[in-house]
């Protein structure tokens, strides 16, 4: 998702604490649909909304709660002037950045209800100038950004369709999420565009852009269509450049399952990541345009969170790795497709290398319920051990039996919500295998196994000592790949089966063994202390 190049798989943001604010408090609400009307000008970036927000009651109800920025001393955030229903004035409370509509629901009841407001957004809808000096307004909702200026349920949890209704000077173009349905002259100086979703979204990847673009449609693949965005004084640099994500996107539709949206728009950006996977239209930096192709794996790091994290979405924050690490493993595999193994092991090393080093500042599992801003979850664990984690899972139980399952729980949970275990639980029904110890161990617990080893050889037998010497109380049970290479220079691979801290093996051999490669076909998490 989100640095300025790949080298933390496209996270660069500026680390502001957005804390994880978990309200459990809502009202039990279930979000069908938002019908966003926004009015933006040049000259203020006072932005006008009239938000249609539709829900259906789970339980009776006598109010419920929407996330909404406050004002404040600035003057910064978002005003409520009034909420209705059907026309009529519903009773609301505007405090602590929560919009509290007092209304009677009852179980089952589906209510459309209009909140109109203004105010200049602190954060989510960015105004600002673009690197050519033309004012833009791009919205730029993860993790929980969207309610800094749009009321919704800003938790991933709580997906709908997305309607966006925008007028902006007629100079400026408007991408947004799903399908362009609208585009009207309302009066020589504004353009009325309106953008729909036929499929419900969460609202961390809900955006509309407003810029000056030059459009290029460049075909469909599987009958989706494709287009590039970018700024008009590089456009010939960034059609040539955006131009690969047509052969990205199919190779994702035949790996993976069908594309989950009505069409795929690559677009350069103010964002302040790297990349950011807006549904159907995803943002990237703007110096991702270079003319150069430079950004091919971040284009398939987004392009596959289309299917992870967007589609198939976490159920909660803790559960980040479902979408960044199955990002960024999945980026491997798409190099491994194109470009071979060789530059698909220079990415699994390079994540590794990444994993050891986070692992010295920080020791934390991939499932962390403690760290309670959700930026900081934005980290080696969730990226690069998240998608080792699924290269280790993929060796456990076999090519074929691991793209198996992972149609089988992209199928599952397309356009839903899924936890780490309802992942373990695909997997276990897919493949035959027990894997809660895999997911514990690697999930659950801190750190990676950090390996002393040493071996002797005579021509019949190799003694091969291993010892764990992680800090940690943790014990770690893998298997573990040895090449032998004989005085021959012939070899072979052997697999020991590590579960204790400290284990001695004795292996029958062919002969005087010259070199033992610990780990040669690079399958196991793990640091060497030799």
């Amino acid at each position: 998702m989100k640095k300025i190049i790949f080298l933390l798989v496209a996270f660069c943001f500026s680390f502001t604490s957005y804390s994880q604010r978990v309200y459990t408090d809502y009202g039990a609400i279930d979000i069908q649909k938002y019908e966003f009307h926004i009015s933006v000008n040049d000259n203020n970036n006072d932005m006008q909304g009239a938000s249609k927000v539709n829900l259906i009651a789970t339980s009776n109800l006598e109010r419920f709660k929407l996330d909404l920025e406050n004002t404040d001393e600035t003057d910064k955030g978002m005003m409520v002037t009034s909420v209705s229903e059907n026309g009529n004035p519903v009773k609301f409370e505007h405090q602590n950045n929560v919009l509290t509509i007092f209304s009677n629901v009852t179980s089952g009841e589906q209510k459309t209800f209009t909140i109109t407001y203004h105010g200049v957004p602190k954060d989510g809808l960015v105004i600002s100038k673009n690197k050519y000096g033309d004012r833009t307004f791009f919205g730029d909702n993860w993790p929980n950004r969207a309610h800094q200026w749009l009321p919704t349920v800003d938790h991933p949890s709580d997906k709908a369709l997305v309607e966006w209704h925008v007028t902006a000077p007629s100079h400026y173009q408007v991408v947004g999420n799903g399908t362009q349905v609208e585009e009207t002259d309302l009066d020589n100086q504004n353009t009325y565009y309106v953008w729909k979703t036929d499929v419900p979204i969460p609202t961390k990847v809900m955006v509309i852009g407003i810029a000056r673009f030059a459009v290029q449609h460049i075909g469909e693949t599987n009958n989706i269509p494709i287009s590039s965005w970018v700024y008009p004084q590089n456009k010939d640099a960034g059609f040539y450049d955006y131009a690969m994500g047509k052969d990205i996107l199919n190779f994702f539709i035949e790996h993976v399952g069908p594309y989950p949206y009505s069409k795929l728009a690559n677009v350069q950006s103010k964002t302040r990541f790297g990349g950011m996977e807006n549904a159907s239209n995803i943002f990237y930096f703007e110096n991702s345009v270079s003319g150069e192709r430079k950004i091919e794996n971040l284009i398939a790091h987004e392009i596959a969170h289309q299917w992870f994290g967007n589609s198939a979405s976490e159920s909660d924050w803790t559960h980040v790795w479902l979408s960044e690490g199955f990002a960024t493993y999945f980026t491997n595999l798409y190099v491994e497709k194109m470009k071979g193994r060789d530059a698909f092991l220079e990415l699994v090393h390079e994540n590794r290398d990444a994993i050891i080093k986070f692992s010295k500042t920080q020791l934390t599992p991939v499932l962390d319920s403690n760290t309670k801003s959700l930026m900081r979850l934005l980290n080696t664990n969730s990226y690069q051990k998240g998608g080792w984690i699924l290269h280790m899972l993929r060796k456990k139980v076999g090519d074929v039996p691991f793209w198996n399952s992972i149609r089988a729980y992209y199928k599952k949970y397309a356009l839903k919500n899924a936890s780490s275990d309802d992942l373990k639980n695909v997997f276990e029904d897919v493949t035959k295998q027990e894997l809660d110890a895999f997911f514990e161990q690697w999930l659950e617990q801190p750190g990676h196994p950090i390996l002393k080893t040493s071996w002797k050889s005579n021509n019949k037998t190799l003694t091969f000592n291993i010892e764990q010497t992680q800090k940690t109380d943790v014990v770690f049970a893998f298997p573990i790949e040895l090449k032998l290479v004989y005085e021959d220079d012939s070899s072979e691979v052997v697999t020991l089966s590590v579960k204790d801290k400290k284990a001695t093996a004795k292996l029958d051999v062919k002969g005087k063994v010259k070199e033992v490669v610990i780990d040669p076909n690079s399958w196991l998490l793990f640091e060497s202390e030799n």
